[in-house]
């Protein structure tokens, strides 16, 4: 199978989801430049995307909303469950696990790591939660490469460390520190205050353009 960039893998992920909110309101087909609208971006770009994992369209009718969806799911998709481990069980942690419980069935969160010796044990909405010391025979038991990470400040390192060295390969990050991992690792930052901060940014200068045109 070819690998694609991460700015491709991105950007089929949102076709996907909006696709899928089409399909919900009953639409059967799509076009290279409704795709674009809906993402802001160009319709050549949609269409090169697109023809990376086979898809061509028809100039006449576009896109099969049901094919195409399907086509993004065999190319992003593992065939089989892909199970996940989720490190920090706090407010964060427990809406990643519920969200996680329902929004995709590829990707399946099967163990839950925390600190809290009062939470070691217990079941939390359907998943066990295990203590830190214990990540080293749950991840290779469950065969867990893929974890998010959503604990505090200054408990990022070292959550990093362990889960490398339990052999995870790819790192959800929704701590606000930047990871210091191996080559072999994949991270990807999910820094909430910095897009909080740019979206407040971005509002005070549309904000200052309209009152400018008034």
């Amino acid at each position: 199978m070819k690998i694609a960039s991460e700015k491709t893998i991105e950007r089929l992920s949102l076709y996907r989801r909006l696709l899928r909110v089409a399909k919900g309101a009953g639409q059967m087909s799509v076009y290279s430049h409704d795709l674009a609208e809906m993402v802001r971006g160009t319709a050549a770009q949609v269409r090169r995307d697109l023809m990376e994992i086979g898809c061509a369209g028809n100039s006449k009718k576009g896109y099969d909303v049901d094919n195409l969806i399907d086509a993004i799911s065999e190319f992003l998709d593992s065939d089989d469950v892909t199970p996940v481990a989720l490190v920090g069980v706090g407010n964060l942690g427990r809406a990643l696990l519920q969200f996680f419980e329902s929004h995709h069935p590829k990707l399946k969160i099967v163990a839950v790591f925390d600190n809290d010796p009062e939470k070691s044990g217990r079941v939390i909405h359907g998943c066990r939660c295990y203590g830190m010391s214990e990540m080293p025979v749950v991840v290779a038991g469950k065969k867990i490469t893929v974890a998010v990470l959503a604990v505090p400040v200054g408990a990022a390192q070292n959550a990093a460390k362990q889960l490398e060295e339990a052999g995870v390969r790819g790192i959800l990050n929704f701590a606000p520190e930047p990871l210091r991992v191996g080559p072999s690792v994949a991270v990807e930052n999910m820094d909430m205050t910095m897009a909080l901060e740019k979206v407040a940014y971005m509002a005070r200068q549309n904000n200052s353009k309209e009152n400018g045109a008034k």
